[in-house]
């Protein structure tokens, strides 16, 4: 189960007790924002996108979407999701759960800067039903980021 990797990984930085697991759904931005009892746009969903033969990820803010402009002007391909299946595949963790934790070395995450706005964020954990809450400068390390990017729209 990807949990289970997210906790391995979190296990070696000695942090997985910070991991939150939940009896209610939180595989999408609204139902982990209830789950967690905060706003919406504090939730880091991590999106997944097609560059070449592999992916990148993309950590954003709850309340954003992806501006198509930006992302092929900063990443120089069309903003093209993956399909669930590669999303497991390439990543290894389900639609829900996705995160930029325990993931393969070869998938690059980048954390869009809507989420600099706020003291701490709420990224999943590999499952539907888990999150962590930590910083900007946590998520970016913990999550090996690449850089800071500005690919999203709707929160300014």
């Amino acid at each position: 189960m990807a949990i289970e990797l997210v906790r391995d990984y979190f296990s070696k930085l000695g942090i997985a007790d910070k991991i939150q697991e939940y009896e209610a759904s939180s595989a999408t931005v609204e139902l982990a924002a209830q789950a967690l009892d905060v706003e919406p746009a504090r939730i880091a969903k991590t999106l997944s996108f097609k560059k070449e033969d592999n992916c990148i990820l993309v950590v954003a803010a709850g309340d954003t979407k992806i501006d198509n402009a930006k992302f092929k002007s900063t990443f120089g391909v069309k903003a093209k999701m993956l399909s669930p299946d590669e999303v497991l595949e390439k990543v290894g963790h389900a639609i829900g759960g996705v995160c930029p934790f325990g993931i393969p070395d070869d998938v690059l995450v980048f954390l869009d800067e809507s989420l600099k706005r706020f003291e701490t964020v709420f990224p999943a954990c590999g499952s539907s039903n888990s999150a962590i809450e930590l910083t900007c400068d946590e998520l970016y390390t913990y999550a090996n980021a690449q850089e800071w990017v500005d690919v999203c729209k709707g929160w300014e």
